[in-house]
């Protein structure tokens, strides 16, 4: 099968699309015959190994996994003498977290692992990005107890992450503040933002308003920048660990206090939470939004443009062209 590998550390151009074996399927495994994927913050982090510590756990020297992805969308080719919940021929979308390996003509999934039948509306292009920026929305939002009503801002509203986190809370009732560019402030409006605060005319950390729960969807900013934004007993979360890693040891110290503090919640990641991702896109509640696409032998333009701090959504890479 072709797959898109790396052997070390480095820029984009380390990926090369290559013949690889196909994997082999165990008893509770699903093989899934990949035809949509897409390249994410995540893949480029773990290409780079940035920032450095990521080695303690990907491989010090040379990375022990070659084929990264996370998110893929397919038609399942075989299973496990064990499985029940599919069978062969069922069309699926999922996110395969830190076992990667989506970036690959078939794929070999656990079972009971975050992978769901495809809602069925969608193609598989439009649900190969269901899958990672929703699955990590709905950790920020489930760990922060947001509720109907709270007034809440996310940073980063056009990001695969922040475009999903702006629909799910508008699902939930929430008043939702948007931070982004000038170009996507409409954009943003349609997503369901109540009020957007443009990021290019304004420092948002200035903002006159005060937040329940601040979302940082890009990890960009820190909870020193973003406190004064929350009100007494205020709640900031991130979706990277920030600067000198501060985040989940913040996220310890916190809650001592009884004023604001940083979480740090850990996703869940089971058959369970794309099987309520699949149920939020066939009620309307959530839309994966896509900005480009790239056949597989283009992977590293993929890259580069991710690279570029520029995308909104997410970038699909078709493994197999639409018929």
């Amino acid at each position: 099968m072709r797959a898109a590998v790396r052997d070390r550390y480095g820029p984009p151009e380390v990926v090369r699309v290559v013949e690889v074996q196909k994997p082999a399927v165990k008893d509770h495994d699903v093989l899934v015959r990949v035809h949509a994927i897409t390249v994410n913050r995540t893949d480029c982090g773990v290409r780079a190994a940035k920032p450095f510590f990521y080695r303690l756990f990907i491989g010090l020297r040379r990375p022990r996994v070659a084929v990264l992805g996370t998110e893929f969308a397919g038609e399942v080719e075989a299973v496990g003498g064990r499985v029940t919940a599919f069978a062969v021929g069922d069309r699926v979308f999922g996110f395969s977290g830190t076992s990667f390996g989506a970036h690959a003509e078939y794929l070999v999934m656990p079972e009971d692992g975050p992978m769901a039948t495809m809602p069925e509306r969608l193609g598989f292009e439009e649900a190969a990005p269901g899958g990672e920026g929703s699955h990590y929305a709905l950790s920020l939002i489930r760990g922060a107890r947001i509720r109907r009503g709270q007034d809440v801002l996310v940073y980063g509203a056009t990001g695969a992450i922040g475009s999903a986190a702006v629909q799910l809370l508008r699902q939930l009732g929430a008043e939702v503040t948007a931070v982004c560019g000038s170009d996507h402030l409409e954009l943003v409006k349609g997503l369901g933002a109540d009020r957007v605060v443009d990021y290019t005319a304004e420092d948002f950390t200035r903002d006159g308003h005060r937040y329940d729960v601040v979302l940082d969807a890009v990890g960009k900013s820190s909870y020193g920048r973003c406190k004064r934004l929350l009100k007494p007993r205020g709640r900031y979360l991130s979706t990277d660990l920030g600067p000198l890693s501060q985040n989940p040891f913040l996220a310890l110290v916190t809650p001592l206090g009884r004023g604001r503090r940083v979480q740090f919640p850990i996703p869940r990641s089971d058959r369970g939470v794309m099987a309520h991702i699949k149920e939020l896109i066939e009620s309307g509640a959530f839309t994966p939004l896509v900005d480009r696409r790239y056949p597989l032998d283009q992977i590293v333009e993929a890259y580069r443009y991710v690279e570029t701090g520029r995308k909104i959504g997410s970038v699909v890479i078709s493994v197999r062209p639409p018929a």
